[in-house]
């Protein structure tokens, strides 16, 4: 068997170029979901996403040789993992986006650095929040927010429920940050493969008694949405990230939220020939100077990144 290790430690203009490659496809998973959810049901939606993304990663982490750990342990991590990485906080997306706006959406949902860094504030969650990071929380956020623009914000409230599931997911995804350092020393292939396989388990049962996808008649457009959300967003994303935990940790993990605004604003400027208002340049400045913050060393103060949990 062959012995699965973490990358070694890259350059840190790869690990950003890396962290930039992950926001783009999980800005591009809003779109794809916004597709699906037209004629597929959420719980269904999701199963499947993680079902195939899950399916595509396991023959190359065995062409690789690696071998996924099936213990007790093991599995019940993988459980906890996809929880809260990608069943919660993907079902929660699903069900709100038929009815919330994408750029809302996008904005509720870019929540996870702040929750992130109130959960290293806990007990036995790794460390302090430096003013480093801080600034970089604020920052970010408020790039979002004048990215987005008032018209976005203009509907917060109309939909209390499913904006309130918007920011759990939020929560849920900061949380996923911390739980996603349970498999130190592992390659980043095997926590993703794991726990998207795992989830697809769990969650497949309520798909089929709640939804009865089988009665289901999705249009192309809902299967080409499905299709590529599990491959690009889920299968390449999920390996990205876990890699990127590794390396840039917690905080860095946490910053593509604030990156896949500005990114989708590119998308609209270079594909759609958008014009974007000098609000939107000025929160794009303010979203690179909130993940420098958050991404860089701090220069004094204990690391917001160091990994909160263990596999002992």
């Amino acid at each position: 068997m062959v012995t699965e290790t973490i990358p070694t430690r890259s350059p840190p203009l790869f690990d950003i170029a890396l962290l930039m490659l992950l926001a783009t496809l999980w800005a591009g998973s809003y779109a794809f979901m916004k597709l699906a959810v037209e004629t597929i049901p959420p719980m269904t939606v999701v199963t499947l996403r993680m079902l195939i993304a899950g399916l595509v990663l396991l023959p190359i982490v065995m062409l690789k040789g690696f071998q996924l750990p099936l213990d007790i342990a093991s599995l019940g991590r993988f459980a906890v993992l996809a929880l809260v990485n990608s069943l919660v906080p993907f079902v929660l997306i699903a069900w709100a986006q038929q009815t919330v706006p994408s750029a809302l959406a996008t904005v509720l949902s870019s929540t996870a650095p702040i929750f992130a860094c109130l959960l290293a504030l806990l007990p036995g969650m790794g460390g302090r929040m430096g003013m480093q990071k801080l600034l970089g929380v604020i920052a970010g956020f408020a790039g979002v927010v004048l990215i987005i623009g008032p018209a976005a914000m203009a509907g917060l409230g109309q939909d209390l429920l499913a904006q309130g599931a918007l920011l759990a997911a939020g929560f849920v995804f900061a949380l996923s940050a911390f739980v996603g350092t349970a498999f130190p020393g592992r390659h980043p292939l095997i926590p993703a493969t794991g726990a998207l396989l795992v989830g697809a388990v769990l969650l497949a049962p309520f798909a089929l008694i709640f939804e009865a996808p089988w009665t289901m008649q999705p249009s192309l457009s809902s299967i080409l949405g499905l299709t590529g959300m599990a491959l690009f967003s889920t299968a390449l994303g999920f390996v990205l990230y876990f890699r990127i935990l590794a390396t840039l940790g917690v905080a860095g993990g946490t910053a593509q939220a604030y990156l896949r605004v500005p990114i989708g604003a590119a998308f609209g400027v270079i594909f759609f020939g958008e014009v974007l208002a000098s609000s939107a340049w000025m929160g794009i400045a303010a979203v690179a100077c909130g993940v420098a913050l958050m991404t860089m060393p701090p220069r004094r103060g204990l690391e917001l990144s160091k990994p909160p949990l263990s596999n002992r």
